[in-house]
């Protein structure tokens, strides 16, 4: 398996070595920079420069405002460059066989129109916070089966996919972590887990925050996702044509039906030209993926969306800007949770209907200081219902009947944010001050049904009933408020301080939190690529809706049967919250060395630590007087991380590796397995082990390779441990420690090839290529026979061979 590994990375490299012998290429090198108040030239660190021309290349330039490329085929290129605030731009003619110097002066923009992130960590960096960036060439290069920017988030060290398909985010639950959309959060307000879904072609950069240390970000206890949309085009009308065709489904050698089709246009250009530019971009995506362990005509779950994106960049005047958007993307998904031990007829269908408006100002008051204005309307409808009223009944092979649970929620969130940086002020060095406010409101209504369900032992027979009480209806509303306040302080040349504080309030807590935090960033050497970062904070999480209307929900009746179906107990609960609700709370630090060994060579070598206390947990406690299902503050997780990453630029040639080694620990009753969107009947008492996406060691290679005839190959190689499971009996109950179990190792190696052609007759151009996933097709488990009292236990499901998929992109 290693050296199968190996020789396909070696492959790899070795044709873009191969592709990279072009004697018609040149060097480009140069300087970023900046002038001061007395006229004096600064440097620009970490600036984003984007070469255009017969080549395209996206890079950062490194701790002195440096930058050099080389193998660049010859020719006139534009050279434009963007940092914070600042914007530059010239022409460079490289010759073949020579090296050309330009230099590129970044001057104050007139307008901020959006935040540019590169495709990679930047080497040297004077933020205190760990970020970790994809963007539009990763977005548009890496091999992407669903075709959604969050798909390619776990390429960034210490995210992964979990077993329940959610991303994590640095030992984070998915309700953990935040998510931002141009600076508006996007999470659901009832379960608090990410939602928004967007065409992959209007997204300019995702980025992963590991410790927001800047008190902008908030609400949240684990990382942050910051998604950035492209600005339009002010000067020309672009367009983009996609997944034209429709792909068959193949079911037991015939051709039924369509397994799935994914047309997607998207269009930019002046509305008003320099002025007013529109984004508009429409996909439909229809995709049926199966399960093998299912029959063939039923072993697909259904996936049904209609995205539309709308944007408006307007330059105001010389000061001000303006970016307004709308997002509309309601989403059906059928057999949702579909897998080897629950068939079709037993999964539940969830409905959302979806959408989204913002509108973000920008205005230069100053030279260097600046406001920017946030206001966002989201709608989040959403309806769980079942394939039939047949009774639920669980059985130790597989699950029959209806699923039990309906449920009906109408929720909304209006947000406004406001945000000035002060000019930068002189004493004892510089500050750089950026103070905000923050104000939400969410609402909530919504009800739920509950069936009686049947615990079925091996023999046949009932062992077990849960029944329920009737239909609830609720309804919930939170005003959430926060201030805060930074400063970025550079008493000398290699060291710099953040630091600063938020305030958040909470009317469902009716708690206000503190949370100060602070970094700092020193260089080790004169040079500046030898740079120690370290920090550290306090983080309060938000209080997802579903939350205090627990007490609300239909409670529970457990009754024990005998061999003969005779009624043993009958145990009923009652929905209890533990005391007042408080916000979660978690305290971070890490401490990070980022060294620049060669011009093209960046190591990074860091530490994190994050432990998090006041979960929402759930369990069952029964004593002499009575029994309750508990939801409570008691839950506490923790998560460790040392990580060694790489980067190593070549021209046109880019390749990331990294290795992480950590442990996500904590409380395992999560709320929202049981009460969340699909949810697990059974609720067992609450223990704490390894937490359900724990992977200890994981190694991701990728990048982009220039082979012969123009011709790009994108690989990515993940392997990492298995996730955790738990072993249970025909009860239900678990035998042994929880999560002592793990899945095998997984293992995947997908690649990407494209080309881009000019279509003959019509003089228009297309990316074609193609994608393989899976290419060793390496058998990765997602089921497993968890229950010691089937003949099967242990026995493994449910894998995803080889998969190919075409790309045809025509480009007007």
């Amino acid at each position: 398996m290693k050296r199968n590994l190996i020789l396909i990375f070696v492959l790899f490299a070795g044709k873009a070595a191969f592709g990279a012998a072009d004697p018609a290429t040149g060097t480009v090198h140069g300087t970023v920079y900046t002038s001061g108040s007395a006229g004096e030239q600064m440097v620009v660190p970490g600036a984003h420069l984007k070469l255009s021309g017969p080549s395209s290349l996206d890079i950062q330039t490194d701790g002195t405002g440096s930058y050099s490329l080389s193998d660049i085929p010859a020719g006139v290129y534009s050279i434009e460059v963007t940092a914070p605030g600042l914007r530059g731009s010239t022409m460079a003619t490289i010759a073949a066989g020579e090296t050309t110097e330009t230099m590129v002066q970044l001057e104050v923009e007139s307008v901020k129109i959006s935040v540019d992130v590169s495709d990679s960590t930047p080497p040297i960096s004077a933020e205190s916070m760990s970020r970790d960036a994809i963007g539009e060439k990763t977005l548009n290069n890496s091999p992407n089966k669903d075709e959604r920017f969050d798909s390619v988030l776990p390429l960034i060290p210490g995210v992964v996919r979990g077993p329940d398909g959610l991303i994590s985010m640095k030992g984070a639950r998915a309700s953990q972590g935040g998510s931002l959309l141009n600076g508006a959060n996007v999470t659901d307000p009832v379960t608090g887990i990410p939602d928004v879904r967007l065409p992959i072609d209007v997204v300019s950069s995702v980025e992963v925050v590991s410790n927001p240390y800047d008190p902008e970000y908030g609400r949240l206890t684990g990382a942050v996702a910051r998604t950035e949309t492209r600005t339009g085009n002010y000067e020309d009308f672009h367009a983009s044509f996609q997944n034209i065709l429709p792909r068959p489904r193949k079911r037991a050698g015939n051709f039924i039906g369509i397994e799935s089709f994914t047309p997607r246009l998207t269009v930019t250009g002046p509305l008003l030209k320099d002025k007013l530019a529109l984004t508009q971009s429409l996909e439909y995506r229809y995709v049926r993926t199966g399960i093998t362990t299912q029959p063939p005509l039923q072993r697909d779950t259904k996936i049904e969306t209609f995205n539309s994106f709308t944007q408006l960049d307007w330059i105001i005047n010389s000061k001000q800007s303006a970016t307004a958007s709308i997002a509309i993307y309601p989403q059906k998904l059928d057999y949702l949770g579909l897998n080897t031990f629950i068939p079709q007829s037993s999964t539940p269908d969830l409905h959302q209907r979806d959408y989204m408006a913002s509108i973000q100002h920008r205005w230069l008051t100053g030279s260097e200081s600046m406001l920017i204005s946030e206001f966002s309307y989201k709608r989040l409808n959403a309806d769980v219902t079942a394939q039939s009223d047949e009774p639920y009944r669980l059985l130790v092979e597989t699950t029959e009947g209806g699923y039990f649970n309906r449920q009906h929620r109408d929720t909304y969130r209006t947000e406004w944010q406001e945000t000035y940086q002060f000019t930068p002020v002189s004493f004892w060095g510089s500050h750089q001050i950026k103070a905000g406010v923050n104000y939400s409101h969410n609402s909530y209504d919504g009800s739920a049904t509950y069936l009686p369900v049947d615990i079925v032992g091996f023999s046949g027979s009932t062992i077990q009933r849960i029944q329920f009480g009737p239909p609830s209806n609720f309804s919930v509303g939170q005003d959430e408020i926060a201030w805060f306040a930074s400063d970025k302080w550079t008493p000398l040349h290699r060291i710099s301080f953040d630091y600063g504080i938020r305030l958040d309030h909470d009317s469902v807590t009716n708690a206000t939190n503190v949370a100060p935090r602070a970094g700092v960033v020193v260089a080790l050497t004169s040079d500046n690529k030898t740079l120690l970062k370290a920090g550290g904070g306090i983080f309060y999480d938000r209080v997802p809706l579903n939350v205090p209307i627990f007490p609300l929900l239909p409670a529970r009746t457990i009754l024990n049967f005998d061999t003969n179906g005779q009624v043993l107990s009958s145990t009923p609960y009652v929905n209890l919250l533990r005391r007042n609700l408080q916000n979660p709370r978690s305290a971070a630090w890490n401490v990070e060395l980022d060294r620049q060994l060669f011009d093209r060579l960046v190591l990074r070598v860091g530490y994190q630590q994050r432990n998090t206390g006041r979960d929402f947990v759930i369990t069952p406690k029964t004593d002499a007087d009575n029994s309750v299902l508990e939801l409570s503050n008691g839950g506490f997780s923790s998560y460790r991380e040392f990580q060694v990453t790489g980067r190593y630029q070549l021209g046109r040639h880019l390749l990331n590796a990294s290795y992480v080694r950590s442990k996500a620990f904590g409380d395992l009753n999560d709320f929202n397995q049981f009460f969340g969107n699909t949810q697990q009947v059974v609720i067992q008492p609450d223990q704490r082990a390894r937490l359900p996406f724990d992977a200890p060691n994981r190694v991701v290679f990728w990048g982009d390779f220039a082979a012969p005839y123009h011709i790009t190959l994108s690989p990515v190689i993940d392997v990492h441990t298995g996730f955790p499971y738990s072993v249970e009996n025909q009860e239900r109950q678990y035998i042994g420690p929880r999560n002592a179990q793990r899945f095998p190792a997984f293992a995947s190696v997908d690649l990407q090839v494209q080309k881009r052609i000019t279509l003959p007759f019509i003089d228009k151009h297309a990316q074609v290529g193609f994608n393989v996933f899976n290419i060793l097709n390496h058998f990765n488990p997602r089921d497993i026979q968890n229950d010691i009292d089937s003949h099967r236990f242990g026995s493994e499901f449910n894998g995803v061979g080889r998969t190919f998929r075409g790309k045809f992109v025509l480009e007007f």
